[in-house]
């Protein structure tokens, strides 16, 4: 168990290295490729934290999958990206992702999910666990970061 658990928290802390670009300082932009969305890659740039949504405001904010376990160059997981009809412009709700057992079990290497498909086809498969919200370490659970063409 003790094995298992130092793994985990290796695995943890490179998901957290790679997913650092993501999450760019207020006012730099970062053109290289920080997260996934529509299957694309996408750069950003980091804007401001934002409050919790009310009931009112909750749909103005997108999904994004931060996978804690995934594959070798598995990025964050936008919901949605600039061209999608339901992109809304980079405000962000952090969803903290780690693959199940199950899904670690049903795959020879695990796939790097690209696209909102991607996470709702594995976690309907039940080989994902989604929980709303950051974790320790990770991005603010709402954010404003808008999405950049990569270069």
């Amino acid at each position: 168990m003790n094995r298992r658990f130092t793994i985990l928290a290796l695995v943890a802390a490179m998901v957290l290295v790679m997913a650092a670009p993501a999450f760019a300082a207020p006012g730099k932009p970062n053109f290289g490729p920080a997260l996934y969305a529509d299957g694309e890659t996408w750069g950003t740039k980091g804007t401001t934290n934002l409050p919790a949504p009310n009931d009112h405001n909750l749909q103005s904010f997108d999904k994004l999958f931060v996978i804690t376990n995934g594959a070798e160059g598995q990025l964050p997981v936008a919901e949605a990206a600039p061209g999608n009809p339901a992109y809304n412009g980079g405000r962000w709700f952090t969803q903290t992702v780690e693959w199940t057992e199950a899904g670690v079990a049903a795959h020879a290497t695990l796939p790097v999910l690209t696209s909102y498909a991607d996470v709702m086809y594995h976690a309907g498969l039940r080989h994902l666990n989604i929980t709303p919200g950051s974790f320790d370490g990770g991005p603010p659970p709402y954010f404003q970061c808008p999405l950049l063409p990569v270069k």
